[in-house]
């Protein structure tokens, strides 16, 4: 068995605050240890469950944050950018299941850190008229590839957001949200102790989940965070202007939808 582990950093416990999930920050480096810690945990519990073959994909900002040097010897680690399938680079490699850890809710919800994909740039993102979340649309690419999301593991509204769209994944709850910078944490202990646990659960029961599917051509609606922005994702010629703030595209697939907004979050950096 072949397990992909996606690491992203908001949904980690203990992380509350814009400076923990940003490189050139004090906190920032206890906060990437804590999130190189959860993925360890990850780890132990697919080995234990039969992997053969742990891949670790570091799914945050720059896709460097996690040190090497403290992650598991016997896992096989995904870092940098850029890289086509992103948050699930390494589906490609034929895995057998997904498991999200330090995932967080969508832009606009309620959850600690919320956002989707990039908060500079996106307001809301809609795939095929549903609002998306990174979990959604990552699970989806994922389900392209035929691996199923097993596991995810973050704040209680990341599970709110995704519990019917993963229904036999197992969720781990690492923190309860209180705001977009609060909420109430499990020790970093507990935490790893509950992910390792859920791992192994999650790949005990993986017969149950099956891939997402995704109806083909994919209809994609992003919200941009301002007119100017929409301005310039409209410099690619195939965006369709829907109102000041909004745009849309056709891709033919997943993988194809995915990639282009990656570009136009990748665009919105000249606004900076």
């Amino acid at each position: 068995m072949k397990v992909l582990i996606s690491v992203d950093i908001e949904g980690v416990a203990g992380v509350y605050h814009p400076e923990q999930v940003r490189a050139g920050n004090p906190e920032f480096e206890r906060a990437r240890r804590l999130m190189a810690q959860e993925a360890n945990a990850a780890v132990e519990g697919a080995f234990a469950a039969g992997a053969l073959e742990v891949y670790v994909n570091d799914s945050h900002g720059g896709f460097r944050n996690m040190p090497p040097d403290l992650l598991d010897a016997r896992a096989q680690v995904i870092q940098g950018k850029p890289r086509y399938l992103s948050m699930v680079a390494g589906v490609e490699l034929g895995v057998d299941a997904v498991c999200m850890v330090g995932y967080h809710s969508r832009a606009q919800g309620r959850g600690i850190l919320a956002h989707t994909i990039n908060s500079f740039a996106f307001a809301s993102i809609h795939i095929n008229g549903q609002e998306a979340s990174e979990a959604s649309i990552y699970g989806a690419l994922a389900g392209a590839y035929g691996a199923p999301v097993v596991m995810l593991a973050g704040d209680d509204v990341l599970r709110e957001e995704n519990q019917a769209i993963f229904p036999h994944a197992v969720f781990v709850q690492t923190k309860r949200a209180t705001g977009q910078g609060s909420g109430i944490s499990l020790s970093p202990e507990q935490a790893q102790n509950a992910i390792r646990a859920g791992v192994a659960q999650g790949l005990a029961g993986r017969a149950r989940c099956q891939p997402l599917p995704t109806a083909s051509p994919v209809q994609v609606q992003i919200a941009a965070t301002s007119p100017g922005m929409a301005d310039l994702f409209c410099q690619w010629p195939t965006l369709e202007r829907v109102d000041g703030r909004t745009v849309r595209f056709s891709a033919p697939d997943i993988e194809s939808a995915v990639r282009m907004t990656n570009c136009l979050s990748a665009m919105s950096s000249m606004l900076r």
